[in-house]
Protein backbone atom coordinates (compact mmCIF):
# COMPACT_ATOMS: atom_id res chain seq x y z
CA UNK A 1 0.00 0.00 0.00
CA UNK A 2 1.66 3.48 -0.60
CA UNK A 3 0.90 6.54 0.73
CA UNK A 4 -1.56 7.63 -2.53
CA UNK A 5 -3.48 4.17 -1.45
CA UNK A 6 -3.70 5.21 2.47
CA UNK A 7 -4.53 8.94 1.53
CA UNK A 8 -7.73 7.47 -0.63
CA UNK A 9 -8.51 4.84 1.64
CA UNK A 10 -8.68 7.85 4.72
CA UNK A 11 -11.06 9.48 2.21
CA UNK A 12 -13.38 6.73 0.98
CA UNK A 13 -14.02 6.18 4.49
CA UNK A 14 -14.02 9.76 6.29
CA UNK A 15 -15.85 11.56 3.69
CA UNK A 16 -12.83 14.24 3.93
CA UNK A 17 -10.95 15.54 0.76
CA UNK A 18 -8.08 14.08 -0.34
CA UNK A 19 -5.95 17.52 -0.34
CA UNK A 20 -6.94 17.70 3.00
CA UNK A 21 -6.28 14.30 3.87
CA UNK A 22 -3.22 14.00 2.28
CA UNK A 23 -1.57 17.42 4.02
CA UNK A 24 -2.68 15.80 7.59
CA UNK A 25 -1.06 12.48 6.30
CA UNK A 26 2.37 14.24 5.12
CA UNK A 27 2.24 16.99 8.60
CA UNK A 28 2.31 13.39 10.60
CA UNK A 29 4.96 11.62 8.90
CA UNK A 30 6.90 14.73 8.85
CA UNK A 31 6.04 15.33 12.97
CA UNK A 32 7.48 11.29 13.74
CA UNK A 33 10.74 12.53 11.67
CA UNK A 34 11.44 15.56 13.47
CA UNK A 35 10.70 14.08 16.71
CA UNK A 36 12.91 11.11 16.10
CA UNK A 37 15.80 13.35 14.51
CA UNK A 38 15.30 15.33 18.48
CA UNK A 39 15.84 11.44 19.89
CA UNK A 40 11.87 11.62 21.10
CA UNK A 41 10.28 8.52 20.57
CA UNK A 42 6.60 8.45 19.47
CA UNK A 43 4.31 6.02 20.95
CA UNK A 44 0.34 5.83 19.33
CA UNK A 45 -1.57 3.64 21.65
CA UNK A 46 -2.94 0.75 20.22
CA UNK A 47 -0.80 0.62 17.24
CA UNK A 48 2.94 1.26 17.81
CA UNK A 49 6.07 3.11 18.91
CA UNK A 50 8.36 4.76 16.34
CA UNK A 51 11.80 4.72 18.52
CA UNK A 52 14.84 5.53 18.05
CA UNK A 53 17.87 2.65 18.49
CA UNK A 54 21.13 2.80 18.95
CA UNK A 55 23.65 0.89 17.00
CA UNK A 56 26.90 0.12 18.19
CA UNK A 57 30.50 0.49 16.64
CA UNK A 58 31.48 -2.48 14.73
CA UNK A 59 34.35 -4.11 12.48
CA UNK A 60 33.05 -4.94 8.76
CA UNK A 61 34.52 -6.32 5.60
CA UNK A 62 34.91 -4.54 2.24
CA UNK A 63 35.29 -7.94 0.07
CA UNK A 64 36.04 -5.90 -2.65
CA UNK A 65 38.82 -4.48 -1.60
CA UNK A 66 40.02 -7.01 0.70
CA UNK A 67 39.89 -4.29 3.60
CA UNK A 68 38.78 -3.97 6.57
CA UNK A 69 36.65 -0.73 7.97
CA UNK A 70 34.81 0.19 11.23
CA UNK A 71 31.50 1.25 11.23
CA UNK A 72 31.09 4.16 14.22
CA UNK A 73 28.34 4.05 16.41
CA UNK A 74 25.11 5.42 15.33
CA UNK A 75 21.05 5.22 16.06
CA UNK A 76 18.61 4.77 13.28
CA UNK A 77 14.50 5.15 13.19
CA UNK A 78 12.46 1.72 13.93
CA UNK A 79 9.55 0.59 14.64
CA UNK A 80 7.79 -1.64 17.14
CA UNK A 81 4.19 -2.26 16.81
CA UNK A 82 2.08 -3.16 19.64
CA UNK A 83 0.47 -6.22 21.01
CA UNK A 84 -2.87 -5.79 19.43
CA UNK A 85 -1.38 -4.85 16.38
CA UNK A 86 0.39 -8.05 16.22
CA UNK A 87 -1.79 -10.26 17.17
CA UNK A 88 -4.77 -8.52 14.56
CA UNK A 89 -1.49 -9.16 12.12
CA UNK A 90 -1.26 -12.99 13.15
CA UNK A 91 -5.00 -13.21 12.87
CA UNK A 92 -5.56 -12.15 9.21
CA UNK A 93 -2.55 -12.46 7.14
CA UNK A 94 -2.59 -15.94 5.59
CA UNK A 95 0.37 -18.33 5.50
Amino acid sequence: MTKADIVNEISKNTGIEKITVQKTVEAFMETVKDSLSKDKNVYLRGFGSFIVKKRAKKTARNISKNTTIIIPEHFIPAFKPSKTFVNKVKTYVKK
